[in-house]
């Protein structure tokens, strides 16, 4: 009974031995009698009992790794305090189990090392200004050297980057001072479009005003030339009018009826506005005025009933 006993004991740890169950995303490594045999994928696997032996355990996924802070010194000799993290994935586990002792300790040495390179071949505000540079040249050559390691590093990142306090304070009195700068011309560019802006404004103004002025006055000059025009035309028809009138029949006798009728208002109007009584020199053109106006008034009216152009001709 105890010998029953015994083997099933050995049974079950020579099939717990013996059956493996590899998760997903890992990778472990087999060596059969201290020599490397196989890698086991994700799954179910057997295993000889103590022929072989699981040795390494590598797991596939992306992995991130702190780089401790460390002091850089940079090109024009400024002290720089940097940190980073670096991203890698084991993509050979044969490799990462044998390649080397500790593959992380060793790409986390390699990292500080590339860094302080990269970073003593700048200056320091180029520091600032080339992250990308410092992160892309610290990956490219890690990425080299982990290669024998079974490791790919994926990419590098600087967390931070601080410079000694006397030197940020500089940094921080120049960015002020070129805020400031900014500032001032910024203000000068404001008041010089201004300047430009009030300028174009008046010389518009003074085009817009011209040109009304020279639109009015040609209007006006216009309205002259028309009014005299229209004057003008009125006087000729009015002319027109007068000698069809004197033409008339009876024309003449109201023409000398209405010059003597002017002549002895213009005389009692002299004589009205002064004191003094202005007398003709020669008092005949008064009567002869006088006695021409009552004549015409005393003259029976003409017969003007039209007549043949023959009889009105023979008349004249």
């Amino acid at each position: 009974m105890e010998i029953a006993l015994v083997l099933a004991v050995v049974a079950i740890v020579f099939i717990i031995k013996t059956i493996k169950i590899v998760p997903q995303q890992n990778a472990w490594v087999v060596e059969k009698l201290g020599k490397y045999d196989r890698t086991l994928t994700p799954g179910l696997a057997f295993v000889t009992p103590f022929i072989e032996k699981v040795a390494y355990k590598h797991s596939l996924k992306e992995v991130p790794l702190d780089v401790p802070s460390q002091v850089c010194i940079t090109k024009d000799n400024t002290q720089l305090q940097v940190d980073g993290i670096i991203y890698f994935q084991v993509t050979d586990p044969m490799r990462a189990s044998y390649g080397s002792s500790n593959y992380i300790f060793a790409i986390t040495q390699l990292a500080q090392t590339l860094l302080r390179s990269v970073i003593g071949k700048m200056e320091l505000d180029k520091t600032f200004e080339e992250r990308d540079h410092i992160n892309l040249a610290v990956v490219a050559s890690l990425d080299e050297a982990a290669a024998n390691w079974g490791v790919k590093v994926l990419r590098y990142e600087i967390k931070d980057l601080t410079p000694p306090a006397a030197i940020l304070h500089s940094m921080q009195a120049q960015i002020t001072a070129e805020r400031e700068k900014r500032a001032l011309i910024a203000a000068s560019e404001g008041r010089k479009q201004e300047q430009i802006n009030i300028a174009t404004g008046e010389r518009e103004a003074f085009i817009a005003r011209s040109e009304g002025q020279r639109q009015a006055e040609i209007n006006k000059a216009q309205g002259e030339a028309a009014a005299i025009v229209a004057v003008a035309e009125a006087t000729a028809k009015a002319i027109r009018q007068v000698a069809e009138a004197i033409q008339s029949p009876g024309g003449e006798q109201a023409v000398q009826l209405k010059v003597a009728e002017k002549a002895v208002e213009a005389y009692a109007q002299l004589a009205q506005k002064n004191n003094t009584m202005i007398v003709p020199g020669n008092m005949s053109e008064v009567a002869g005025l006088i006695g021409t106006a009552m004549a015409l008034m005393k003259q029976p009216p003409k017969d003007t009933t039209p007549r043949p152009p023959s009889t009105v001709t023979g008349l004249r």
